[in-house]
């Protein structure tokens, strides 16, 4: 049973999330939650690693939890990567298929794949995703899947993402040093895609916008695959810092204030009653309204967006997103979110709660600020099963083999 369990770290910038699953035997393709452990995190600004430390600790804390509240033990996760370090760009290659038969074979696609990555990278970026967006075959566009075809010319266009070499050593050390193994790590919006958006949404074109504590992810796909990923260093942390400096008060109350009586969109509000926060060193207590406090909140929310709607339009698909946005992670909590999203973006909005599970903690897990954790299951058993069909095909060689993934890692993490 145990190798039948996945687990996905998310280190962020506020909180790190440690989920638990196992597919669910009786619903194929669901899963069940068997546990959630959640620590508050203060090592990593803007998404990346700033403190070992700190992080290890809250590392430690979430998985402490996870085990006693699944009881298993924890000997390898998942885990995502974020930050504004984050680039990504399309490049393309092409091989010949040289079989006397003609047939393409996942070596093929291999070997394909391989060649896409021949890009000039700077000495401190590697690659940590290649995602195909289709085959070229003999000049015919519009594959998706080219093995069992013939041809003798084949083309990729693929989506090419690149992170610091740094940023990823970090993740990679405070986890080991936590005394946890890293089975892959995963791009923080490709993740939660996983999680919050279906096939439907994905083909007719979607853009997830994931609102964190550091960092605001962005993935745009079209026809199922992603066409465009970035990274924003602007989302949740920075609206508490705009609601402690402008009614000088301490972080924590800040923080409180946005969840409980924060606002992002002033119509939104329909009692405009008074808040009373405790006076700092024996001053008397403050008083502000609901309308105040949205003042402060709406302008930051509003450029979070604006930001995002600025990468929508660079990806040159903002004509193609039929389903409009998907809102998900801690910051698409604050009410009327959505309704200024709507506004900014001028699309349909929804906000996105992880879904795929048939049994074990639901209710607690239907919740945004898991998305990305739930999605780093999901990757990992989605890939694993792949790997299981391609050891067979392509002796462990297939497009997403984790044999293939993991050596790709163990290179850059030869490095330490």
């Amino acid at each position: 049973m145990t190798n039948q369990i996945a687990v996905g770290l998310d280190i962020g910038t506020t909180k790190v999330c440690a989920v638990v699953a196992s597919p669910d035997e009786n619903h194929p393709g669901k899963m069940s939650i068997l546990g959630i452990g959640r620590s508050s995190s203060d090592g990593l600004t803007r998404g990346v690693v700033t403190n070992i430390e700190k992080t290890v600790r809250s590392i430690q804390l979430a998985i402490r939890e996870a085990q006693a509240q699944s009881g298993v033990q924890i000997g390898a996760v998942t885990v995502g990567i974020a930050g504004d370090h984050i680039q990504s760009f399309q490049s393309r290659g092409v091989v010949a298929i040289s079989r006397p038969d003609n047939e393409i074979t996942h070596q093929d696609v291999e070997r394909l794949i391989e060649d896409t990555k021949r890009v000039a990278l700077p000495s401190d970026r590697r690659i940590i995703h290649v995602i195909p967006q289709q085959f070229i075959v003999d000049g015919q566009d519009g594959i998706y899947d080219p093995v069992g075809m013939s041809g003798v010319r084949m083309e990729a266009m693929v989506h090419i993402i690149t992170g610091l070499v740094t940023a990823a050593q970090n993740i990679y050390k405070c986890v080991q040093r936590a005394g946890i193994q890293v089975n892959d790590m995963v791009l923080e919006p490709l993740a939660s895609s996983y999680a919050v958006l279906d096939d439907e949404e994905k083909e007719v074109g979607v853009a997830l916008l994931d609102i964190g504590g550091g960092t605001t992810d962005l993935a745009v796909f079209e026809e199922r695959t992603i066409r465009h990923t970035a990274v924003i260093g602007v989302a949740g942390k920075k609206v508490t810092d705009d609601i402690r400096k402008g009614f000088g008060i301490l972080t924590e109350q800040a923080e409180k204030l946005k969840i409980e009586h924060g606002f992002a969109y002033m119509p939104a509000i329909a009692d405009n009653e008074p808040i009373i926060l405790p006076g700092i060193g024996g001053r008397p207590p403050i008083e502000i309204d609901k309308r105040l406090l949205c003042q402060v909140i709406q302008p930051r929310m509003e450029e979070i967006l604006e930001i995002a709607a600025m990468e929508i339009k660079r990806s040159g698909y903002s004509k193609h997103l039929s389903a409009g946005v998907v809102l998900t992670g801690g910051g698409s909590l604050i009410k009327g979110t959505a309704e200024l999203a709507r506004d900014v973006l001028g699309m349909p909005v929804k906000i996105g709660i992880p879904t795929g599970f048939s049994s074990g903690l639901i209710r607690e897990i239907e919740n945004p600020i898991y998305a990305t954790g739930v999605g780093l299951v999901l990757h990992e058993l989605k890939h694993r099963d792949r790997s299981a069909i391609t050891a067979t095909v392509g002796n462990g060689r297939g497009k997403g083999s984790v044999k293939s993934i993991l050596n790709r890692m163990k290179t850059w993490f030869d490095e330490l």
